[in-house]
């Protein structure tokens, strides 16, 4: 799917919605571990990735809950205040569904549980020693390239996950429409906290995306290692050269965050661009349809009612 500007449509940004989803992983087959049949490298490389984020969405919800309840603190402005509290809810049902679904996966891929440990035990310490200035800081870098991945991936959402199981191609498109939406609010708070270290901001930006590259690569090697990748070289190959072009494109993407301009409202991949499956996807589920499973037959009837809602009325004499 591309993505189509659409003039009547509100920017993506300017709606946080807390969706209450818990979803039953129990009910993927072992099978659908490597969920995309329309591209398993991108699963693995996505299964990868989410292994970490629910221990950063921890860290997130425990550090901007600690700046919304200062007293006398940075967040002046009411909305500023509204939309944290936005943040924190969304964020806080990812890290559980993420939790749940990392379970699963360590279950089937033996070396992941260390990995697993490690990487909320790395949040955990950041916590607990960080200055203010480094958690704020750090949040908002990170929030840099979970608004990013999500743009990236749903205007690829054809070539990534077509043809997918329903209950996890369901988790990620929930997921990656609400980063989108509360995409700039970590941004927001560390211009309210520390606007004028500019210099400091893009450090975070930098270190974040380190970190985030180190712990998919650590998680996407055990991974295609179980899934027998390795027994056949090419197949291999081609799956790390997957991870370092989708690396490469999430970096690519995030050079406009390092201007002084910046704000995530008006990156290129934004602005007032909607993604087609994302305003389905926000109008399907408004309307009342589950949300916890997105199969393909509810894929194509949740297209179909955006694409009539595009059209025009008509009126009869």
């Amino acid at each position: 799917m591309t993505s189509e500007i659409i003039s009547t449509s509100p920017h993506p940004m300017d709606s946080i919605l807390v969706r209450r989803l818990k979803f039953a992983f129990d009910q993927v087959p072992t099978s659908d571990l490597v969920w995309s049949r329309t591209h398993p490298d991108f699963s693995i490389f996505i299964n990868a990735l989410g292994v970490h984020v629910p221990h950063f969405e921890r860290f997130l919800v425990a550090v901007l809950r600690e700046i919304r309840d200062e007293k006398n603190g940075d967040l002046a402005s009411p909305q500023l205040v509204k939309d944290v509290q936005a943040i924190i809810g969304q964020e806080a049902y990812h890290a559980f569904n993420f939790e749940a679904w990392t379970r699963r996966l360590n279950a089937h891929y033996l070396r992941l549980p260390a990995i697993d440990a490690h990487a909320k035990n790395y949040f955990l310490r950041a916590l607990e020693t960080g200055s203010r200035k480094f958690k704020v800081g750090f949040v908002a870098g990170y929030e840099t390239f979970t608004f990013l991945a999500g743009m990236i991936i749903l205007d690829r959402y054809d070539q990534y996950m077509r043809d997918a199981d329903p209950t996890i191609r369901a988790l990620w498109v929930w997921h990656q429409v609400e980063e989108v939406e509360h995409g700039a609010v970590a941004f927001d708070v560390y211009k309210a906290c520390y606007g004028e270290h500019e210099w400091y901001r893009r450090q975070m930006v930098l270190l974040a995306f380190m970190h985030i590259v180190w712990e998919t690569f650590k998680c996407y090697a055990e991974m295609i290692r179980v899934e027998g990748y390795y027994r056949k070289p090419w197949r291999a190959i081609k799956a790390w050269f997957f991870f370092a072009r989708f690396g490469f494109d999430l970096g690519y993407a995030a050079l406009p965050v390092l201007s002084a301009s910046y704000h995530p409202r008006t990156h290129p991949l934004c602005n007032e661009q909607q993604n087609e499956v994302a305003l389905a996807w926000r109008s399907w589920t408004a309307a009342g349809a589950d949300a916890h499973n997105l199969s393909n037959e509810n894929v194509v009837q949740m297209l179909a009612a955006h694409e009539l809602s595009l059209e025009p009325e008509t009126s009869t004499v």
